[in-house]
């Protein structure tokens, strides 16, 4: 495989952008090919078995456009597919659990971690696991806080933002502070000093949680701890792109063009110049060869 062969990242919409972001700056000479699932977003609400699917069509797809590595940049899809899809595929897979549970527990001074994100996460359990495996002695306490991707969304629409740091321009709703402090405040009662930012569309949303949750609390986003996984697996297998390499970024939706075009441009911080409709027949044929 060609050291300068790109990396896929995918995720169930627009969240993936802010990982997609972070290797982008991390790693300035890889390309990638980027899947935002938008057709079928959210993943959360839905049963992990048919997340499951999903997570495979996708890195089908990306394993015929010839990458060397996935990044799944979602956590119900992590949570969903990750270990499954490692034994079926024969490229590195990396999720964005295990990367933001570690940052957690390097974090966090009094042991108590909070993790928040969509209900399939949550319910799935994987932060608690993985936190306790890297220090049973942590307190870990989990809540589902659904509505935040509807506000990330809405709040992309409406903000005028396009800047490498869109979580100081984006435009809550006004019934944030409401919602959120009902969320946050189990949370707030166990005494956390740590917040693990269990779904990618929340780093967006990370300016209002931290005023809630006050300076004493640590806001983790498991960006940047991925890409840093994304390093040092390429470089462990040799696989790092050249120095000269000039990078691409190819991104596919499967839902509606412009408005990816628009809102993806504000979170990634710069235009998505080669953007394309992926149709949901032909991801779903990848697996089922027999739909038309």
């Amino acid at each position: 495989m060609s050291q300068n062969a790109p990396l896929g990242i995918f995720d169930s919409g627009l969240g993936g952008l802010t990982v997609a972001r972070e290797i982008a700056q991390r790693l300035p000479h890889e390309s990638f090919v980027y899947v935002g699932d938008t057709r079928r977003c959210p993943y959360g609400p839905r049963d992990l078995s048919q997340v499951e699917q999903y997570v495979r069509e996708i890195c089908t797809f990306l394993q015929d456009k010839g990458v060397k590595l996935i990044v799944i940049a979602c956590n119900t899809a992590t949570a969903a597919g990750l270990e499954l899809m490692q034994r079926e595929f024969d490229i590195p897979i990396i999720g964005v659990i295990e990367p933001g549970a570690r940052a957690a527990v390097r974090t966090t001074r009094n042991r108590k971690v909070g993790v928040i994100g969509t209900v399939g996460t949550i319910q799935s359990s994987v932060y608690h696991h993985a936190v306790k495996a890297l220090d049973a002695g942590c307190q870990v306490m989990s809540v589902a806080t659904p509505s935040f991707v509807d506000m990330v969304e809405e709040g992309l629409a409406f903000s005028d933002e396009q800047s490498s740091d869109v979580t100081h321009g984006l435009r809550v709703p006004p019934n944030f502070d409401e919602i959120a402090t009902d969320y946050l405040g189990p949370l707030q009662d166990e005494e956390v000093d740590t917040v693990v930012l269990g779904c990618t569309h929340y780093p967006l949303l990370h300016d209002p949680i931290a005023e809630i949750m006050g300076d004493d609390v640590v806001l983790v986003s498991s960006a940047e701890e991925t890409a840093r996984d994304v390093s040092s697996t390429l470089q462990r297998r040799g696989h790092e792109a050249l120095e000269d390499h000039i990078p691409t970024y190819q991104f596919f939706t499967t839902g509606d063009l412009d408005r990816f075009q628009m809102l993806g441009s504000k979170v990634f911080g710069r235009p998505l110049d080669s953007l394309e409709l992926l149709d949901i027949d032909y991801l779903e044929s990848l697996i089922d060869p027999h739909k038309e």
